[in-house]
């Protein structure tokens, strides 16, 4: 049963893949929890950097989006920046 669990902050070492497109998203900056029902909500990535000082909003991706959290990466469904809420 062990061998299904994961730390937090073993998942923040972890790269986020868009299965989709393949593409790298990048790791894993916050985790939303639900403290009354004891679960991860979402998890948040960083925005990307602009410039020297400059980067777009963190992106929030929901729980139920994420399709697999393997050995080194964790396998999401993103379905681009319309459909989540962003961080400024």
């Amino acid at each position: 049963m062990e061998e299904n669990l994961s730390s937090i902050n073993g998942m923040k070492t972890m790269e986020v893949i868009d299965i989709n497109t393949g593409s790298k998203m990048g790791f894993i900056k916050d985790i939303k929890l639900d403290e009354d029902a004891m679960k991860v909500v979402s998890i948040i990535l960083p925005g990307e950097a602009k410039g020297w000082f400059g980067k777009t909003e963190d992106i929030e991706i929901p729980w139920s989006n994420i399709n697999k959290v393997g050995i080194d990466v964790i396998l999401v469904d993103y379905g681009g920046e319309d459909n989540y809420k962003i961080y400024e």
